[in-house]
């Protein structure tokens, strides 16, 4: 579980970045759990984007999303999501204590 001020600093990373996962019409099919934990294990931290076609909503299909791959979801803002998984060998995101 990550703490309040690692979910803060974070956020100020993912603020920058550009979705790089979409989940579409087909919800969080495999295909896209498979994308976000490659995309994962290569930057650890990762902008999802659900699609005004989901069958579910953005927080469920999130949330969904973040199990599927075994991140942690730091953030929800409208349709944008923030997900969150240290890399197991080579940390490239130091957090703070």
């Amino acid at each position: 579980m990550l703490t309040g001020k690692q979910k803060r600093f974070l956020k100020a990373l993912g603020s920058a970045l550009d979705p790089i996962v979409q989940i579409g019409k087909a919800g969080v099919a495999p295909t896209v759990a498979a994308g976000a934990r490659e995309a994962l294990l290569a930057r650890e931290l990762i902008k999802v984007r659900v699609l005004r076609n989901s069958p579910d909503e953005a927080k469920d299909a999130l949330a969904a999303l973040a199990e599927a791959t075994g991140a942690e979801l730091v953030q929800v803002i409208g349709h944008n999501g923030l997900l969150y998984k240290r890399h197991p060998e080579k940390p490239k995101i130091e957090l703070p204590e």
